[in-house]
């Protein structure tokens, strides 16, 4: 995983993945997308190294399941990201 990270808001998510909006917020209730980070009182954005992962893991047909669990690690890599900045 990298330290240099570039969030990306989300109409640049819609963009890179060709998806609408309500087909991506559909995708991160269903957990096949990870959910964004608040990054002000209005605004949310992903980790670009999260998209591509993601968009990797589309491209490569991965099954439901399986993106389900990719998902679920990326989430849990954000709080060791976070350790790894704040120490």
């Amino acid at each position: 995983m990298t330290t240099n990270v570039t969030l990306i808001r989300t109409n640049a998510v819609l963009k890179r993945r060709g998806r609408s909006r309500s087909s991506h917020y559909n995708d991160i209730s269903n957990g096949l997308f990870p959910p964004p980070i608040s990054i002000g009182d209005r605004a949310v954005a992903t980790p670009d190294y999260e998209v591509d992962t993601m968009i990797s893991a589309q491209i490569k047909g991965v099954s439901k399941d399986e993106l389900r669990a990719l998902v679920v690690k990326l989430v849990a890599s954000r709080e060791n990201l976070l350790k790894q900045w704040i120490s």
